[in-house]
């Protein structure tokens, strides 16, 4: 798995240097920076900007690559233990899957549910997320009626964003609990909102039309902690 750019490949680097299997330069970089990379132990090569360009089909690559081990995604079932559970429906826009994944590692989140899609392209996740996902556990599961059922056999409280329900800081949030987000245009289905055990909202304090995806499901994720 190829990823590029400086913020996930420090981040790799920093916390996951054993996933790395070679590490490509494309311009210079700092003898101290660079006499600490080689002690770390992976393969470093040097390569032309072109030839750097053509690996990421010439995509913003700031100098560095890296091959990485292939991310493992988890079965969901596997979550059916845990506590606090973000299950994205319908959200396909990897831009704020990452971002949502890098919130939900850092607001306690203990999985991650990407539903509606058959799979994502994992690659342009670990990068969007700045190398959080490799501390996320991370599945994908296509039917996510499936995946509400079994949360709530398993004693999870289920609670879906919506626009026009209850004010987020006027619930008692459960201890397991499941927080279910939908598509970035649509929001949740009926079908699934319709399952779910509440809906919550964020009050605004001026009239707006919605908060893009990522950033609602940061604000709730927030107000959901224990």
């Amino acid at each position: 798995m190829l990823i590029y750019a400086k913020q996930p490949i420090n981040y790799i680097i920093q916390k996951h240097p054993t996933k790395i299997k070679k590490l490509y330069l494309a311009k210079e970089m700092d003898k101290k920076e660079y006499s600490q990379l080689m002690k770390i132990g992976f393969e470093i090569k040097r390569i032309p900007p072109d030839a750097a360009g053509k690996m990421c089909k010439n995509a913003s690559h700031q100098g560095i690559l890296a091959e990485v081990d292939e991310y493992v995604l988890c079965n969901y079932k596997t979550f059916l233990n845990y506590e606090f559970v973000l299950v994205l429906s319908g959200v396909t826009d990897v831009g704020n899957i990452g971002a949502i994944i890098r919130t939900a590692y850092a607001l306690g989140v203990d999985g991650v549910i990407a539903c509606g899609v058959k799979s994502l392209p994992i690659e342009a996740i670990v990068r969007t997320s700045t190398g959080a996902l490799f501390d996320m556990p991370f599945a994908i599961e296509q039917n996510v009626l499936d995946v509400l059922n079994d949360l709530k056999m398993s004693g999870f409280t289920s609670y879906g964003a919506d626009m026009g329900a209850t004010d987020i800081r006027d619930v008692k949030i459960k201890q397991k609990r499941a927080l279910f987000l939908g598509s970035e245009g649509e929001g949740l289905t009926q079908r699934v909102s319709s399952k779910l055990d509440e809906l919550v909202s964020i009050k605004m304090s001026h009239e707006f039309d919605s908060l893009n995806v990522s950033v609602a499901g940061a604000i709730l994720m927030d107000r959901m902690r224990k």
